[in-house]
C-alpha cells in the first residue's frame, strides 16, 4: 500500500513540476496590479510570521508553555 501511495504522490509531484515549468517558460509579463497584490501579500505574510514568532517567544519566556503544577 505504501508503494502505491508513494507512486501516486510522485506522479502528482511530477505533474505540478511540469505545470510550474510550463508557467515559467511563458513570456507573458505580469500585470501591474498582480505585482502590487503579490507585494502586499508578501508583506502581510511576513508581518503575521513575525507576530507569531514574537508570541512564541513571549509565551516561552513567561512560562505559558510549561505543564500545569498541581498544588496539594
Amino acid at each position: 500500500m505504501r508503494i502505491i501511495i508513494s507512486i501516486g504522490l510522485l506522479a502528482l509531484l511530477a505533474a505540478v513540476g511540469a505545470y510550474a515549468y510550463q508557467g515559467l517558460t511563458v513570456d507573458a509579463p505580469a500585470p501591474a496590479y498582480a505585482i502590487v497584490i503579490f507585494s502586499i501579500g508578501i508583506v502581510l505574510l511576513a508581518a503575521v510570521c513575525a507576530g507569531l514568532m514574537g508570541l512564541l517567544f513571549y509565551s516561552s519566556r513567561r512560562g505559558y508553555d510549561e505543564p500545569p503544577h498541581i498544588k496539594r
